[in-house]
């Protein structure tokens, strides 16, 4: 009878998925049992406590939990969004320090976790974008530069330069939704001058 109620288990779990011990339970009775047969025989990985993954093979090995999988299933919701300020390079602002640091933005959870072999910085925020933006980044920049290991007062002469180029529109509704008292002030004068 175990080996069958696990059996009928292992057929619900889908390669490439990060599962919560909670949505085993409409599967197992036993799902504690169940969870610790599974890791031992190398068919889940524990990521964390509560927290497993499902393999994706490949001719080299098993790939990693995908980014997005593994953080929706921590946090229960998909309103979310990672980044990393490497991401602020992609704005074209000269700026060329590497951080080996990824962030989440979100609205339930605040702290450093470690999921899967791989450490988040979880920081809450009353709103938080769908999908990164050229506009949020440059907020977003704005709001962390006494993090950065960047030359404050040049980055912001390429902040004011940029703000140029952009869509007030879009950005204005950036600064309002994601602007901290610093960058709003910033972008304020910015926008009014360009």
């Amino acid at each position: 009878m175990h080996a069958t109620t696990l059996d009928q288990l292992k057929k619900h779990l889908r390669p490439g998925q990060v599962y919560r011990r909670e949505d085993l339970t409409q599967w197992s009775s036993s799902v504690d049992r169940h969870l610790k047969a599974l890791t031992a025989q190398g068919v889940l990985k524990k990521l964390r406590t509560g927290l497993y993954y499902f393999p994706r093979m490949f001719e080299f090995g098993e790939a990693p939990a995908d980014e997005n999988t593994l953080v929706q299933a921590f946090l229960r919701t998909s309103h979310f969004v990672v980044t990393s300020p490497n991401a602020y390079n992609l704005l074209g602002l000269g700026t060329t320090q590497l951080y080996n640091k990824r962030v989440v933005y979100n609205q339930k959870r605040h702290g450093t976790f470690n999921l899967g072999g791989r450490t988040y910085l979880f920081q809450r925020r009353m709103n938080v974008p769908r999908r990164l933006t050229q506009e949020f980044l440059l907020v977003d920049l704005v709001n962390e530069l006494d993090q950065l290991a960047e030359d404050r007062d040049a980055v912001l002469g390429r902040v004011r330069e940029k703000v140029k180029h952009m869509s007030h529109r879009l950005l204005s509704r950036a600064v309002s939704l994601y602007g901290n008292c610093f960058a709003q002030k910033q972008f304020k004068e910015f926008l009014a001058y360009a």
